[in-house]
């Protein structure tokens, strides 16, 4: 079928959004930023493989794979012919005119063509790749539609009397028009995630479909087809059971509901707080919170009832319940383990099981945890560090004595050392003997013996005699050393240190304090 190979987490989200949320491909592939053939091949591959929702616990993402993308048998026979789907697809158009007929005249012609559920499958695979023109449609407990208002509201410091602006998050149910509202310090991704945490909290509910503008916090690639997420902003909804589909780009309309909720939230509420002083952001969403009620409270113009009412009627029967554990806020970012079995994460190192070394992994960062996993697997768990330039390691990660190492060991590294020369040889050594595991200093050693491809093997191997020397056994240094052509003047002569006689006058021994203890 026609389509792209995506990875095991998008697949995961598409059966998940297809088969436990009921989505339409097209929803599907909206909010995976995916083609729909996509979405459509994917649907395909696991009904044929068996695959069922929800998934069983011992399946993990490699036998997923196997299962969805088995080994291309060798081909026997020739290709079978293929229809024309665009004109069997305008065929259908004409009255009297069924799948099933045309396929008796294409077998009539190809009488080795595929068998009929196959050519309908097929039919149904070229067909979902046809363009259809989206109409909004606001069905109860569907579409939450959020974004920032274009405004602020200042806060005021009360000891230096600066102002700083607050940014107004805003929430609105597409069939209800049920609103929240909240100021945050910034628009960023802690801020945009904390924001959609306690708005789920406040209406007690989620929706099926988040529908957000292309702010950078939510959307990492603005596309009109095909957005992509961030990270974490997918990693949320996935928490909630929910879906993200942003408004495309240039479409207005896409996002008319919050467009219009933002305009009542700026004129009944920031409207009406506008001669006020706030001192903390805490003391701008109380205020908040009391206008938003009266917001939701106030009677519709020309339909019976509120904003309130209609939510408890229309939109909590059939929004999804929270799950029992609130979203732990969390970055994903993307690392390679090194050749030491760790993986830098903001400047500080944390191990990994050595086999894993040169591979990609997907790094999750909480507050208080690092996450490393490979291929929807966690491989390591760590306590989060701020001390840049230290090591987290976990002694089971690293290979036994008598393993070999990917062909990395001290003893190669020193070798490679020695063909600089001795000095280069001893600072390696050095820096590998000063680390509680040896692999720790791996990058280091690197670092130094790179460097001789800018500078030569003779000033790296005068740059490591200085930092000899001066018990400087750091990358830093020798690296310093060479930018600064330190390594070209004359080494310092070390000072004679003369030894003081172990008698003197002036000397107290080590009885004095024991002699004169009573006179103290």
């Amino acid at each position: 079928m026609p389509g792209e190979r995506v990875t095991m987490r998008k697949i995961k989200d598409i059966l998940r959004l297809k088969w436990g949320c009921e989505l339409s491909n097209r929803q599907v592939a909206a909010s995976c930023g995916v083609a729909r053939s996509t979405v459509a091949e994917t649907l395909y591959r696991a009904k044929a493989a068996g695959v069922s929702w929800p998934f069983p616990e011992d399946l993990d993402d490699q036998q997923l794979e196997t299962r969805l993308y088995p080994a291309a048998p060798s081909p026997t026979s020739p290709p079978r012919a293929m229809p024309d789907w665009a004109t069997l697809h305008q065929e259908l158009t004409r009255k009297g005119v069924t799948l099933a007929l045309l396929w008796q005249e294409y077998k009539a012609q190809h009488p080795d063509g595929y068998q009929y559920s196959r050519f309908c499958d097929l039919y149904g695979g070229w067909r979902a790749t046809l363009d259809r023109c989206l109409r909004q449609e606001h069905r109860a407990g569907e579409k939450l539609f959020v974004d920032y208002a274009g405004q602020t509201v200042p806060v005021q410091d009360r000891q230096t009397g600066e102002l700083r602006p607050a940014q107004i998050f805003v929430a609105v149910w597409g069939a209800s028009n049920y609103t929240y509202a909240e100021a945050t310090w910034t628009q960023t991704l802690p801020d945009w995630i904390g924001a959609h945490t306690r708005a789920f909290a406040f209406f007690e509910g989620v929706p099926q479909i988040v529908v957000p503008d292309n702010l950078r916090s939510g959307v990492t690639k603005a596309c009109r087809y095909e957005p992509e997420l961030n990270p974490t902003y997918a990693d949320l909804v996935r928490h909630y059971g929910a879906a993200v589909i942003p408004a495309r780009v240039r479409k207005p309309r896409d996002k008319a509901k919050v467009e219009a909720g933002v305009l009542l939230v700026e004129r009944w509420i920031l409207a009406c707080l506008r001669h006020h002083t706030f001192f903390s952001l805490a003391e701008l969403n109380a205020a908040i919170a009391g206008c938003l009620d009266r917001l939701n409270r106030r009677p519709f113009k020309k339909l019976p009832g509120c904003r309130q009412s209609q939510f408890e009627a229309v939109d909590r029967p059939a929004m999804q319940l929270l799950p029992l554990e609130p979203y732990v806020y969390a970055e994903w970012r993307m690392a390679r383990v090194n050749i030491d079995a760790h993986v830098e994460v903001e400047g500080h190192y944390y191990s990994v099981p050595s086999s894993l070394i040169h591979t990609p992994l997907d790094v999750r960062l909480t507050a208080t945890t690092v996450e490393c996993f490979h291929k929807g697997q966690r491989v390591a768990s760590h306590v989060r560090s701020a001390e840049r330039g230290r090591h987290t390691t976990v002694t089971a990660h690293l290979p036994s004595a008598h393993q070999q190492y990917l062909a990395w060991s001290p003893a190669r590294l020193i070798q490679w050392a020695e063909t600089v020369g001795p000095a280069t040889a001893a600072v390696v050594a050095a820096i590998l003997a000063r680390r509680p595991h040896s692999e720790q200093g791996y990058r280091s050693c690197l670092g130094i013996l790179r460097l001789e491809r800018a500078y030569g093997p003779a000033r790296l191997e005068a740059a490591c005699r200085r930092a000899q020397a001066l018990e400087a056994f750091t990358y830093k240094s020798v690296q310093s050393i060479l930018k600064t052509g330190l390594d070209q003047q004359p080494l310092p002569e070390r000072e004679r240190v003369v030894p003081l006689p172990f008698e003197h006058d002036h000397l107290r021994g080590a009885t004095y304090y024991h002699e004169h203890e009573g006179g103290l």
